[in-house]
């Protein structure tokens, strides 16, 4: 209750809540916040580099030598888009599924790749209109292009599938499962690397996105993955029996 007659000072005193607020608060939130940062300023510097030096020349080599016409270049690519079509039925799925009972590891780590595809999927898309650059081929209703008619650079706020192709959707959505997996399952992280190589391989060779495209997919996915994971606690969680994930108290 407040006083009738309040103090100058009685203002200044934190609630309970604030109190509680800032005893709980998780350090572990403020490296990961910084190490964030760190790797998004390490992403512009090579996004800038590559748009200078390196995405160009790429583009057009990857268009000259006909990489193109190698069809399991492109079968590379359909991973990820496929994987995003599933997750609302898998996510669907295992919120029946825990009704039963708790989460086994497996089950928690696929919540949450399963949500870090889709959450890093609506990030890309918001920072694709912040952007809007225009893609190294033309593919869709004539868009330019770089190869095609010559358009090359961002447009910042501009929406629509001529100006989507940065960053890359479909290295976002990769690296943002990788991530999820890299963290839950450290002995499975080859496979994670072998996976996300895959996946940037066709689209460099199918000269779908620029080399910067695919770093600042890379970055934005992985980002989403490690706040996923770190939200559903499997970076806490290490040590925890498989079937004890989650409370029902």
């Amino acid at each position: 209750m407040l006083r009738e007659n309040p103090g100058k000072n009685d203002f200044l005193l934190p609630s309970a809540s604030q109190r509680d607020f800032t005893v709980n608060r998780d350090p572990s939130f403020g490296i990961l916040f910084r190490n964030s940062l760190f790797a998004l300023v390490v992403g512009v510097a090579l996004v800038l580099f590559c748009y200078l030096f390196v995405d160009r020349p790429v583009a057009f080599f990857m268009h000259d030598q006909g990489f193109a016409d190698y069809p399991f270049l492109k079968w590379l690519t359909y991973p990820p888009p496929i994987a995003q079509s599933w997750s609302p039925f898998v996510l669907a799925m295992l919120v029946v599924r825990r009704v039963f009972g708790l989460f086994r590891r497996w089950e928690l780590t696929l919540f949450a790749a399963s949500v870090a595809i889709v959450l890093s999927d609506q990030f890309r898309e918001s920072i694709s209109f912040l952007f809007g650059r225009y893609w190294p081929e033309t593919w869709i209703d004539n868009n330019p292009s770089l190869i095609g008619t010559g358009a090359y650079g961002f447009h910042p706020f501009h929406s629509g599938s001529a100006y989507g192709s940065f960053p890359s959707g479909h290295t976002t959505r990769t690296l943002a499962a990788a991530a999820v997996v890299w963290i839950a399952y450290p002995h499975w992280r080859a496979a994670c690397i072998l996976a996300s190589a895959a996946v940037v391989t066709g689209l460099i060779g199918m000269d779908y996105h620029f080399v910067g495209d695919i770093i600042a997919g890379g970055i934005l996915g992985s980002i989403v993955g490690t706040y996923t994971s770190k939200f559903c606690g499997l970076m806490e969680d290490k040590a925890t029996p498989a079937d004890s994930y989650g409370s029902d108290a």
